[in-house]
């Protein structure tokens, strides 16, 4: 099973504010816990909304919104994609992670669809879905 397991955006997160190296350090060493575990298939730190933007499907319109925007509790400043045996293994990791950001933050932890879950819509449906799987999985690796 495949989880997100997402870092949600601060105050000091969204004012661009980076972490201190005692920070970046604990967070490197949980990262390489999960890499040495199998568990970790990949994370990102992200900007702040100020330098990001939206897009707005309202009928066939198409609307681009730029940031900042307004509710941090409501964005993300970063983010893992665990590989685990279940949830309650990826929210074992969780609880392991070093506080994110000073101060009070949180951790949101969502299941990833999988293409057996798509199989309602048809056999050549999930064909498609695992070949495109497939091809982003080769494209992956070090840059």
């Amino acid at each position: 099973m495949k989880f997100m397991l997402m870092v949600r955006a601060t105050g000091d997160s969204e004012s661009g504010a980076l972490p201190d190296r005692r920070a970046l350090e604990e967070m490197g060493k949980f990262n390489e816990e999960m890499v040495k575990a199998g568990v970790m298939l990949a994370g990102e730190g992200l900007q702040p909304s100020s330098k990001g933007a939206r897009v707005r499907f309202s009928g066939g319109k198409r609307t681009v919104v730029d940031g900042p925007f307004a509710e941090t509790k409501e964005l993300i400043a970063g983010f893992w994609i665990l590989q685990c045996r279940s949830k309650e293994e990826a929210l074992e990791w969780a609880k392991r992670c070093p506080q994110p950001m000073p101060g009070d933050c949180e951790l949101e932890l969502r299941q990833i669809f999988s293409s057996e879950d798509f199989a309602y819509a048809g056999e050549d449906v999930v064909r498609k879905e695992e070949e495109l799987r497939s091809q982003v999985e080769g494209k992956q690796g070090p840059k």
